[in-house]
């Protein structure tokens, strides 16, 4: 895999904090670009917002076509099975943004991540093992891919942590977020969980409740 195409969008000069989102199968950057401006916590202050796009990659349960995947997905089974070394390498490749933002001056506990289905489970790997303290994570409409096997660090045991998923999701059926929220919770996190009356999808609501989380995340900052 290659460094990652990114969309970057900043609501001011100087933001002291970065959002790096991560979208799902067979989209791209773009996809979550219009919420930015729906988002109030981004306009009291500045923040840079990441969106990369995921390299192309065949896709088992896709007939094998080659789409933006950050890991191949083998098979669609209640827990899904998927290609757990993929899915590592790609949190590999989200982790040099994060090197490139600490670089550009932004401190790693102003460094907020978050994934949406496919791109959720590399956020919950990327977070929970990253060996500096990162900001806070944010898990939608996805499921924690990698519970079994993850390494998690001890930087990030605290790690503030927002779960939202649809009731009547065909995609990724909200049992496997509540088994992301139990996994999270036996390991001793605290993860607060949002479900709402949608598909595989976003909605206003979830939108003003992640707003209200990544505000009381930044609000304190300078």
């Amino acid at each position: 895999m290659t460094a990652l195409n990114t969309l970057q969008i900043d609501t001011g000069d100087n933001p002291q904090t970065t959002v790096i989102w991560l979208h799902g199968l067979g989209a791209s950057g773009h996809d979550f670009e219009p919420v930015v401006p729906e988002f109030r916590f981004s306009q009291a202050q500045s923040i840079r917002f990441i969106f990369p796009h995921a390299p192309e990659l065949p896709v088992t349960i896709n007939g094998g076509m080659v789409m933006p995947a950050w890991y191949d997905i083998l098979a669609m089974d209640v827990d899904r099975k998927v290609d757990t070394e993929q899915l590592r390498a790609s949190a590999g490749l989200v982790a040099e943004l994060i090197r490139q933002e600490r670089e550009r001056g932004i401190a790693s506990e102003n460094i907020i991540l978050g994934g949406f289905s496919q791109g959720g489970a590399v956020a919950y790997e990327l977070a929970l093992s990253y060996p500096e303290r990162l900001g806070g994570l944010f898990a939608l409409s996805t499921y924690f891919a990698t519970a079994d096997s993850i390494q998690l660090s001890e930087a990030n045991r605290k790690l503030p942590i927002f779960i939202g998923h649809g009731r009547f999701d065909p995609i990724v059926a909200e049992h496997l977020g509540l088994a992301a929220q139990k996994r999270l919770q036996d390991l001793g996190y605290e993860p607060a969980y949002y479900c709402y009356g949608m598909e595989h999808s976003l909605c206003l609501e979830e939108i003003r409740e992640l707003d209200n989380f990544l505000f009381q995340l930044t609000s304190g900052q300078t």
